[in-house]
């Protein structure tokens, strides 16, 4: 029941106009959300992959509720493949909404990419790419590349930045912030708003460093590291800790992110990550 009702709710949002100059995004790294048919290490079962799609559905659409209009862009991390992104679309309540998928394969060494679900009814697409890193000697970086979606009026990049895991790894994520950087300062014709998981803390200047603005909790201490940057444009933004994402911290206390996997134990849980929602208007 209700499922049901967040099924209506969605799509009385969907019938409604939405506002010209307003815009509402999710970012959210979604753990490792793989394909089943592929996953080498085996912990993804059909059921666990149906339980994932259910759950980051039904966490869009609680989103559309909260804030009585349907996201018109959801930018994932950490998404395998594009057949992840088709079945989420079209075995969920999502299928009787009018997403459209921008994905391309990365070089990422794990075989996870970035990707964006937009509405076709608020933003019309006119080109992507995959924008590919580069380190100092001119080699391909193994890692996530920056997807660039450019619609009419606004710039879209998702970003997934090298992790803080393994040698240079510092070096590595400088060179993708600078890169983003740079391809936003070309996007000189429209808005532009850079979001992502940027694996370093970016925290809103005006607001304390407190659980409540965390993203990611590690050994009992909340970061933030998923965050957004943008050019012409105007940003309310809000870290959906919602209780249907989240489990009780045993260890340190209050609550943490639920989830999926421990290593290789299974949760049950959507993310280790809880998304951002942002309302964007231009200047």
């Amino acid at each position: 029941m209700k499922m049901l009702l967040l099924v209506l709710a969605a799509f009385h949002c969907f019938a409604a106009t939405a506002q010209a100059d307003s815009l509402l995004v999710v970012s959210w790294n979604v753990e490792n959300f793989l394909d089943p048919r592929t996953d080498s290490t085996g912990r993804y079962t059909f059921g666990r992959f149906r339980n994932k799609c259910n759950a980051i559905s039904k966490t869009l659409l609680l989103i559309a509720g909260r804030y009585g209009r349907l996201p018109d862009a959801v930018a994932l991390m950490e998404v395998g493949d594009r057949y992840v992104l088709e079945r989420l679309l079209r075995d969920t309540p999502l299928r009787k909404l009018d997403y459209a998928i921008v994905h391309y394969d990365s070089p990422d060494r794990r075989g996870i990419d970035c990707a964006l679900l937009y509405r076709r009814s608020t933003l019309t697409l006119l080109r992507s790419a995959p924008i590919h890193l580069y380190d100092s000697s001119g080699a391909l970086m193994r890692t996530r590349d920056i997807l660039l979606a450019e619609f009419d009026g606004l710039d879209i990049l998702v970003n997934h930045h090298p992790s803080k895991v393994g040698g240079a790894s510092e070096r590595r994520r400088a060179v993708a912030m600078s890169r983003m950087l740079a391809l936003m300062d070309s996007l000189d014709r429209r808005p532009v708003l850079a979001v992502g998981d940027f694996n370093d803390d970016v925290w809103p200047y005006e607001c304390p460093r407190t659980a409540a603005e965390g993203t990611i909790k590690y050994n009992g201490a909340w970061e933030k590291i998923d965050g957004y940057f943008a050019r012409g444009l105007n940003i309310s933004e809000t870290v959906f800790s919602d209780p249907l994402l989240s489990e009780p911290d045993r260890s340190f206390g209050g609550t943490k992110p639920h989830r999926t996997f421990s290593g290789p134990r299974y949760l049950g849980g959507i993310s280790d990550h809880y998304p951002i929602v942002l309302v964007t208007t231009t200047d």
